[in-house]
């Protein structure tokens, strides 16, 4: 059964690399979907150079220029809502949201966060993960809640750590799983596989573990 494209806002704040992802498999029509705009909180977001050679339309929405976190999470719901929406994703997007914004996207708003949550919610993720020792690391797709990085988790995936690794090639393997998960998670929202319910990830009508789907 053929579904309508789902339509999605990606928000970013760099480089896109996981945007371009998408666009990816978007134009290669293995994942079912239209990248409606994109928006960036930095203007010289190289995200929005990718969004303008894919002919998508993108937007900078600069939080400097805005008095508070509520005003610009008001502006950030209304551009998302003038791309109409089904989605969105945010791929980098360095800004800690308002739990009124997630809610009102609640069910509809997920994150790629380098880690394995619930390990290392927030910044500095690799080199954490060395310093701590750890012999392996990864990525994690979630749903996003109030709770910063603490939504629930629909898929992961793992990567081991070397001992003369630094945070640079720790990222560098971990982006590489990015780019491989993140379009998957949003080809199961687009089928209508995957949902939000009670604040778990749902599958298939199935209830995802807290690790999420396991993929291997």
């Amino acid at each position: 059964m053929s579904h309508t494209p789902t339509k999605i806002c990606v928000l970013i704040s760099g480089n896109g690399s996981n945007l371009q992802a998408i666009i990816d498999e978007v134009a290669a029509k293995r994942l079912n979907a239209t990248i409606t705009g994109v928006i960036s909180n930095r203007p010289g977001a190289y995200g929005l150079e990718r969004a303008s050679q894919a002919g998508i339309e993108s937007v900078c929405l600069d939080h400097t220029t805005f008095e508070d976190r509520d005003s610009y999470d008001s502006a950030l719901k209304e551009q998302i809502e003038a791309f109409g929406a089904d989605c969105v994703v945010l791929a980098g997007f360095m800004r800690i949201l308002t739990p009124e914004f997630v809610n009102h996207f609640s069910g509809k708003l997920v994150n790629i966060h380098p880690s394995l949550l619930p390990k290392y919610k927030g910044l500095n993720t690799h080199q954490r993960a060395i310093d701590n020792g750890d012999k392996e690391h990864g990525v994690s797709v979630h749903f996003v809640t109030p709770e910063l990085d603490g939504g629930p988790v629909i898929i992961q995936s793992r990567v081991p750590v070397f001992e003369d690794d630094s945070a640079s090639d720790l990222a560098e393997r971990v982006q590489e799983q990015e780019r491989r998960i993140y379009p998957l998670v949003l080809s199961w929202f687009s089928a209508g596989r995957l949902m939000m319910r009670n604040n778990k990830a749902v599958l298939d009508d199935q209830e995802l573990p807290e690790s999420g789907y396991a993929s291997e």
